[in-house]
């Protein structure tokens, strides 16, 4: 028997279920590429992260995040469901109230405020940049928008890690009436090489600011249940048009509802323009995994 400390959490949310749910094997030492992609798509999450004890004193651990298909540079959830679980196991602790990742996207600090269930963690994730202003009656995004009731900014194409189009839509109770049209949605995402449409609008909820949803058009098709790198990327998109929505950088977005899910992403663009993407996270589940 190969036992190795394993935990699934639930990720910008306060309670089970209305998360992003992660998979974390804590003691990956000793597991190669291939074991570990085995894991991942083992797990059928849409991430699975290993931990591994740091290469250097300023960092808290090295972390490796897999999908079902291909390893993942960077991503939101991942990295703060990482930090939860480091943080529960006694692998690392704070230093000033942050924790340091150290991973292919370079070594990322994550804020951390608060404890127990009120606590919050939050990835300073890596620096956004807007590839492209499109018109929404762009040939290549026509057919993804088509029958969608635009808002006051054109669509843009921006990267952060990960690269999506970003789409204002006139209010709340249109995006969350909205059908996507995957197979539009999966050439766009092809053609572009993103990873497909994130739509948001603007809310007069009093918790939440925004209400977002992310479709993923490749390499496979499905609406994201909570996007901390997708929401970095929007926040640096609207920062750069002088749009965000709350006060000194602040806000809150709703995603998830219209899969089953209810989450709440916090983001803060700080004095220096960097993006901050984070929230709670609950263990749901704390074992040990018998892999090899």
């Amino acid at each position: 028997m190969a036992l190795r400390r394993y935990m699934q959490v639930d990720v910008f949310a306060d309670r089970p279920g209305a998360g992003n749910p992660l998979a974390v094997v804590l003691d990956a030492e000793g597991l190669d590429d291939a074991a570990m992609q085995a894991i991942a798509r083992w797990t059928r999450l849409p991430e699975t992260t290993f931990l591994l004890p740091p290469n250097t004193p300023r960092t808290s651990y090295r972390l490796r995040i897999f999908s079902p298909r291909r390893e993942v540079p960077f991503a939101g959830h991942p990295s703060v469901g990482s930090a939860h679980v480091a943080l529960a196991a006694g692998l690392a602790e704070p230093v000033d109230g942050l924790l340091v990742q150290d991973g292919i996207a370079g070594q990322l600090p994550l804020r951390v405020s608060g404890s127990g269930r009120e606590r919050t963690i939050a990835v300073r994730t890596p620096r956004s940049r807007v590839v492209e202003i499109a018109s929404p009656e762009d040939p290549r995004l026509v057919p993804s928008l088509a029958g969608l009731p635009l808002g006051a900014l054109p669509p843009a194409l921006v990267e952060g890690g990960r690269r999506w189009w970003l789409v204002e839509l006139a209010s709340e109770g249109q995006l969350r009436a909205a059908e996507p049209d995957w197979q539009a949605i999966g050439k766009l995402a092809q053609a572009t090489d993103t990873m497909g449409v994130c739509v948001y609008a603007r809310s007069e909820d009093p918790v939440y600011y925004l209400a977002v949803r992310a479709w993923v058009g490749a390499p496979a098709q499905f609406e994201d249940a909570a996007s901390g790198a997708a929401n970095a990327t929007l926040a640096a998109w609207l920062a750069s048009q002088d749009a965000l929505p709350g006060t000194g950088g602040f806000y809150r977005i709703s995603q998830g509802r219209e899969v089953g899910h209810d989450a709440i992403i916090e983001l803060d663009v700080d004095t220096d323009g960097e993006v901050w993407s984070g929230g709670r996270v609950c263990t749901v589940v704390d074992g040990k995994i018998d892999w090899p």
